[in-house]
């Protein structure tokens, strides 16, 4: 079973912290068998979080709040327009966490293709990726930990999101590449909420398909 939390879109996004300590007492309460691998769907408030590879030059310059994470992966963003993923699910033993990965990349691609675009992804680095005059901007970011064979965190996807804070920031370590959004693609205003549906009906695929989220 794959049960699926809204907790909060746009005029209700959540804080940060806020998000983080849902998804420990969820991960708790599936790590103990007391609840269904959950899935849960949310904006945050703006943030930028360092996950642990993060290194001192590419935090934000100024009097800027940063929150230090568990997950793996480097320095990002969140806020309003960007639909933020967190997959808190038993993995097969032995844990793949390269595979896993891979399938919430493959997940993302499947709603994006079926939205007109043409994402991708690029060798050697995670996340999902759209190319625009030969340079590659990357749709959505994907940073997760591993806790008693149950995930955390999850993926990032730049919905109708301002990109103003990518300015301060080398995300996720990346300097040769940009970031972009849905709607910058597709020409018309997609929102976080209206991917929530399609995010949910891939997932059950994958689990379904795949047995990798079990």
């Amino acid at each position: 079973m794959l049960d699926f939390v809204v907790a909060g879109l746009s005029a209700n996004s959540v804080p940060y912290l806020e998000g983080l300590a849902l998804q420990r007492a969820v991960h708790q309460s599936v790590v103990s068998c007391d609840r269904n691998d959950t899935v849960i769907f949310l904006e945050h408030d703006p943030v930028y979080t360092a996950g642990k590879r993060t290194l001192p030059e590419e935090r934000p310059l100024g009097d800027v709040q940063v929150i230090d994470v568990d997950r793996g992966g480097k320095i990002t963003w969140h806020g309003p327009g960007q639909l933020v993923v967190y997959p808190i699910l038993h993995l097969p033993d032995p844990v793949d966490v390269v595979g896993y990965v891979r399938t919430l990349e493959g997940i993302v691609l499947e709603v994006l293709n079926d939205l007109g675009v043409a994402a991708h992804r690029v060798d050697g680095r995670s996340g999902v990726w759209f190319t625009d005059g030969g340079r590659s901007n990357k749709l959505a970011a994907i940073g997760i930990r591993v806790a008693e064979g149950v995930t955390m965190h999850g993926l990032a996807l730049n919905c109708s999101n301002s990109l103003e804070a990518y300015d301060h920031i080398v995300a996720c370590g990346i300097a040769d590449a940009g970031v972009t959004t849905v709607s910058a693609v597709l020409g018309r205003t997609v929102s976080p909420e209206e991917l929530v549906a399609p995010m949910q009906a891939a997932l059950l695929r994958a689990f379904d398909r795949e047995r990798v989220l079990l």
